[in-house]
């Protein structure tokens, strides 16, 4: 006979202790001391005391539970043990959902993404879980369409999203592909989505590219008062003008003393190659200072969490702006903006040699890519050139009249 009634549930409040308001038949509602409340059957199966769950109060009701609790006791009185239909029901479950666009998905994120940057992985993960899983992730991947997978695309862009679209069908691309490659589907369907897409939003990184300007950026690093760490990390920001996930990430394997550079492995590299960065003087000397704090770990430029991971990817943009320069002033990869600008403007080094030292794609007349020693004698004068320029108009933005008494006595001479 049933016990319970809707009004008595709602309106039962927590005690101290876990308690049960019994419904008869074995059904009851278990309340926790924080309020939550449980649909519970016991029963008795072969001999041993069992208990099934059948949901949470209120998302199943009382008259659900009593329907799920009704089956449940026909299953025990036909000698079937409800909580092993259960545990098998769930387990189908879980292989139907082996070939759906969220199981492959996940599993081709664990499987290949484990390389790649930590602010890469957390970008894609987040477009995965925000605009993919909840329209396609249930669905076979095999039977997901161009037009499907497109009316999910233009959900991102209509929210005015249209960077983040063309991120997430290279991300389904790469999922889909994923599963062609491991016999779950036939075809990647987001190949057919070439120029079905708004065009991306041109993205311009803030750079400081005026000489008198750059002096007081410099001298604005030498105030920094944040940690040492984080200070070298701006220095050689500056100095290298490499990528900031490759600064951050930088390893002290990585750096040859012998020959005075950084050595970047292909793996780490946007372009898949590997790459040289020459070190000027100033260079080693900031990494040599660093090596006394690091150099026992993997990372030159530790997480302050912990030395098993890297800097994180705000760490430089968060030091800019304590310098009180804005998003819009200056930003972590435009370090990158300013040398290429003054190497080519200012100290009129060759182009493809600030291209090639930017780890952009330079190719030589025959359309062939260069190696990572293509030009290095010149690369090495370039960036100590740089170093020196640098240090130039730091002393110019501490003391103008300084580097024009430098001048008149290099004329004199």
């Amino acid at each position: 006979m049933h016990k319970l009634t809707a009004a008595a549930i709602k309106n039962a409040k927590p005690e101290s202790k876990p308690r049960k308001l019994a419904d008869g038949g074995g059904l009851y509602l278990l309340i926790d001391q924080k309020g939550g409340k449980y649909w519970r059957y016991d029963y008795r199966y072969v001999g041993k005391r069992k208990t099934l769950a059948l949901g949470v109060y209120p998302e199943v009701s009382l008259r659900e539970a009593r329907e799920a609790h009704s089956q449940a006791r026909r299953q025990v009185h036909q000698s079937i043990d409800p909580g092993e239909v259960r545990r098998v029901e769930k387990q189908m479950r879980h292989l139907a959902a082996g070939d759906t666009f969220e199981a492959i998905g996940r599993e081709w994120f664990n499987q290949i993404m484990d390389g790649k940057s930590d602010s890469y992985r957390v970008r894609t993960g987040r477009i995965l879980k925000k605009d993919l899983y909840p329209y396609l992730g249930s669905r076979p991947i095999s039977a997901i369409t161009s037009p499907e997978l497109l009316a999910v695309l233009h959900r991102i862009e209509r929210r005015g999203a249209v960077d983040i679209a063309h991120r997430a069908k290279q991300a389904a691309g790469l999922i889909f592909r994923y599963a062609v490659a491991t016999g779950r589907a036939a075809r990647d369907p987001s190949a057919d989505l070439k120029g079905a897409l708004k065009p991306k939003n041109k993205k311009h990184h803030a750079a400081i590219t005026e000489p008198t300007e750059v002096g007081r950026l410099l001298l604005a690093i030498d105030a920094f008062e944040g940690t040492t760490i984080v200070k070298a990390a701006i220095r050689l920001s500056a100095l290298l003008f490499q990528r900031p996930g490759e600064i951050r990430a930088m390893e002290w394997a990585e750096i040859n003393w012998g020959a005075e550079r950084w050595e970047l492995p292909a793996e780490k590299m946007k372009m898949r190659l590997p790459h040289l960065v020459p070190l000027s003087r100033q260079a080693l000397e900031v990494l040599r200072d660093l090596h006394r704090l690091t150099g026992q770990g993997r990372y030159v430029f530790p997480s302050a969490r912990g030395g098993s991971r890297s800097m994180s990817d705000n760490t430089v943009r968060v030091a800019l702006r304590t310098m009180g320069y804005t998003n819009e002033q200056m930003t972590a990869h435009g370090f990158r903006a300013m040398a290429r600008t003054l190497l080519d403007e200012g100290l009129g080094f060759r182009v493809d040699w600030i291209e090639h030292q930017l780890a952009h794609a330079v190719k030589d007349p025959n359309g062939r890519a260069y190696n990572r020693t293509s030009h290095l004698d010149g690369r090495v004068e370039m960036m100590q050139a740089w170093a020196d320029y640098l240090d130039e108009l730091r002393l110019s933005a501490t003391s103008p009249n300084a580097t024009q008494s430098r001048e008149v006595q290099a004329e004199a001479a």
